[in-house]
């Protein structure tokens, strides 16, 4: 009884999991509602992921960051491959101002994956602009612009935290299945709860 209650608890929990991976970037099928892009043209897109991989070693970012002055990376990958042998420079500003704290000089990517590594991020909080351009023949350049807010401090997300509980629920739930010993205890102190 209290092995088949434990499957079906694990069952739900992988399909809470599948769902959640689901609804990460663009919801049901013929909506979307991902926040993290640029729009080149209509219908025309790269995506943008950020990373604070010293603080943050699990988390994706988009609108804010949550901390300034730690290793920041930028990740857009173009969702159209006509794209790819233009060369494309990047620049983030410090808003309102507009000062320049990075800037990359325009080059090709052919892998349609760019990762721009701010290695001290960005030195304080407030509104940051990151602006693309993809350069073209005869100045037919293309311009994107995408705003975040750096220093949130934002803590692990309830997604992340979903995730460390269900990795734990999952290893208990592998021991309790391999490990003779653990199962028996387990399964005496369950048969004493019944009782109580």
């Amino acid at each position: 009884m209290t092995n088949s209650i434990m499957r079906k608890s694990f069952i739900g929990l992988l399909g809470m999991l599948f769902s959640a991976t689901l609804w990460a970037h663009g919801g049901a099928a013929g909506t979307d509602t991902d926040q993290c892009k640029f729009e080149l043209e209509p219908e025309h897109w790269i995506h943008y992921t950020a990373y604070q991989p010293t603080k943050f070693p699990a988390e994706e970012f988009c609108g804010n960051l949550p901390d300034t002055d730690t290793l920041t990376q930028l990740v857009f990958d173009y969702q159209d491959v006509r794209y790819r042998n233009r060369a494309v420079e990047f620049e983030v500003t410090k808003e309102p101002e507009g000062n320049r704290v990075f800037f990359q000089a325009a080059k090709k990517y052919k892998s349609g994956t760019v990762v721009l590594k701010l290695p001290n991020g960005v030195s304080e909080a407030g509104k940051y602009l990151i602006h693309i351009t993809l350069l073209g023949a005869n100045n037919d350049n293309l311009d994107a612009h995408m705003s975040f807010v750096a220093g949130r401090g934002a803590a692990t997300s309830n997604a992340s935290l979903f995730m460390y509980v269900l990795f734990f629920f999952a290893a208990l739930y592998v021991l309790y299945l391999s490990h003779a010993g653990f199962k028996a205890k387990v399964d005496e102190l369950l048969g004493k709860s019944k009782d109580v």
